[in-house]
């Protein structure tokens, strides 16, 4: 996977020292990600190299945009790419485990996003910086919603990427925290694949879950409409 820069349209992602490098799950959420409710402030849990951030910097007018990361490479790219944006002034990234987050700060969050690690295989790589920022035992469920609990404003809005087959299971592990889950896209990568990843939104608030699906290409590299309006103010080609 390439470790050059990525250039969307109003942003430069920097990449070299992440794990985990630009991919389709993490545009898709920070595109998909409700701000129907102007969020004052946001909170990005695990934020690699803050591409999620930077997302959300683009698309509101949210006055305070946090992020956390514990690797210590990525933190430090998180931090330059923040600097090198036009919204630094707005951006924060904090070097902490998302426990000792919990455990310090008071304040409450409007949006809080997450693109979780998890096992998209079922197997370990060598690389232990990627598999920290794949797999779930980086970051388990329980500890993700838990933190969210502690950090979520009365009225907010989670936001999160999973795989489908985990759909179920998070959704009960967020429910013994009393947040429910109010919206969920399920993604294709075409017409005739399987469901491969559910973006959730949640709140705190139990209310008739909307359900409805989005389909990445019709074939190789031929892009679905509603992918196109939903990715087009970011990708340069789009």
């Amino acid at each position: 996977m390439s470790k050059s820069p990525f250039a969307f349209k109003e942003f430069t992602i920097n990449q070299d020292q992440c794990a985990m490098k630009i991919g389709t799950d993490g545009v898709l959420l920070g595109a998909w990600s409700s701000l129907e409710r102007n969020p004052f402030s946001i909170l990005d849990i695990g934020a690699g190299t803050g591409v999620l951030s930077l997302m959300l910097a683009q698309r509101s007018h949210a006055e305070l945009i946090d992020a956390i990361e514990i690797d210590d490479a990525a933190y430090e790219q998180c931090v330059d790419n923040f600097e090198q944006s036009h919204w630094g002034d707005r951006l924060f990234c904090y070097h902490a485990s998302l426990e000792e987050f919990v455990d310090e700060i008071d304040d409450k969050y409007d949006l809080i996003i997450c693109n979780p690690p998890f096992y998209s295989e079922d197997y370990k790589t060598k690389n232990s910086a990627r598999d920290m920022a794949r797999f779930q035992d980086a970051m388990p469920f329980e500890e993700l919603v838990f933190g969210v609990s502690k950090l979520l404003s009365k009225n907010g809005i989670f936001s999160v990427i999973i795989p489908y087959k985990e759909e179920n299971l998070f959704i009960s592990l967020a429910s013994k925290f009393n947040i429910f889950p109010n919206k969920i896209l399920h993604l294709k990568g075409n017409s005739t694949s399987k469901i491969k990843r559910s973006l959730i939104e949640f709140s705190f608030s139990e209310n008739t879950v909307k359900i409805s699906e989005l389909i990445i290409e019709t074939e190789r590299h031929k892009y679905t409409q509603d992918y196109i309006n939903l990715t087009k103010d970011f990708y340069l080609k789009m």
